[in-house]
């Protein structure tokens, strides 16, 4: 897990560090390297090393179908991935839930992380994966941190247009929509839900920062080290829509996203809903790591719901074994979500 948490620091660092290579300006001009000496015969024929390909896990005939899908927005194009469970082609009004991955992820990795498609399947909704263009983002990351610029928004706005899609073409409720993400994924969907509050019934945070924490390439590092303020979130006013339920994961081992984060998503949601912290309870089941969960509320609304970890890093809690970013050893996330965005939606 400490591996997998530094792999990811680095990735983020380095996306960081491309961004501001970009917005500092052109660096300066060196004198071309010499070209190298010929090969000889025997290295030409052995040619350039290749890595493999790495596996991917496929969709077994009967379990569903894994799509891909391409949405057109404002002068954008967002690449995605959508699963559908059998039989749902025949169906229409299920519910949606929009999967965000993190840095050196794609859609494919997160649904082998989380499961979320055997969930899906289970339980009857379509999980929709959009997709980082990694032009825009070399690790993969989603830029919700650049604000100050428009990126940020303007990457929002493209998966707007790709739930719009999903909705369309797969038969899911544009009123049973939900977003999750994990990491970068996580302060996107974060990002969404606050731009967008009436487009989602729930969102959930898993290892992020909250939004108006970062506004630019400068300030992401800081808010992921819980070096930052985040600012206050609008009270709703009347006729306004309110901001949908929020569940925010966090494990207490984080080393790449601090576990300050966490309180501040919800003590922000909190305070924009007007709601109180209720007591706070312990569970732990089997040998998996214990968590410590606390809800807000407003009266008997629920507003926000804080579940942090012991012992958890920065990864998917109760993800698949042997996958980067999934600790299986923590309670299933999946399933924790699933549970918030149905209760949600019943409300």
């Amino acid at each position: 897990m400490r591996a997998s948490a530094r792999s990811w620091a680095r990735a983020f660092q380095c996306s960081l560090r491309a961004a501001l290579r970009s917005t500092v300006g052109p660096r300066r001009l060196t004198a071309p390297k010499p070209k190298a000496k010929t090969r000889t015969k025997a290295k030409a024929k052995a040619g350039p090393k290749t890595r493999p390909l790495p596996q991917r896990t496929p969709i077994a005939a009967g379990q569903g179908h894994w799509l891909p899908g391409l949405a057109l927005g404002a002068g954008t194009a967002r690449r995605y991935r959508v699963y559908r469970p059998t039989g749902a082609a025949l169906q229409h009004g299920l519910p949606l839930l929009v999967m965000l991955h993190g840095c050196g992820q794609d859609a494919q990795a997160l649904a082998d992380s989380t499961r979320m498609n055997a969930l899906a399947r289970r339980q009857g909704f379509v999980v929709l994966y959009p997709e980082q263009d990694r032009l825009a983002n070399p690790q993969g990351c989603w830029n919700w941190f650049d604000t100050s610029s428009g990126r940020a928004q303007a990457e929002a706005a493209s998966i707007l247009a790709a739930i719009d899609q999903a909705c369309l073409l797969h038969g899911a409720d544009r009123q049973r929509v939900a977003v999750a993400g994990l990491s970068a994924g996580a302060s996107m969907a974060v990002l969404l839900a606050t731009r967008y509050p009436d487009r989602f019934c729930a969102v959930a945070m898993h290892s992020g920062v909250p939004a108006g924490t970062a506004h630019s390439t400068l300030t992401a590092l800081g808010a992921m080290r819980g070096r930052r303020p985040t600012a206050a979130l609008a009270a709703t006013a009347p006729g306004v829509a309110a901001l949908p339920p929020l569940l925010v994961l966090q494990g207490l081992a984080d080393t790449v996203v601090a576990p300050a984060n966490a309180q501040a998503a919800v003590r922000v949601w909190a305070d924009a809903g007007a709601a109180h912290a209720l007591l706070r309870r312990f569970v732990q089941r089997g040998q998996r790591y214990p968590v410590a969960i606390t809800d807000y509320r407003t009266g008997r609304r629920l507003c926000a719901t804080l579940v942090e970890v012991a012992g958890l890093g920065h990864a998917w809690s109760g993800g698949a074994a042997r996958q980067p970013f999934s600790d299986a050893r923590g309670p299933d996330a999946s399933r924790m979500i699933w549970a918030f965005v149905r209760q949600a939606m019943a409300a």
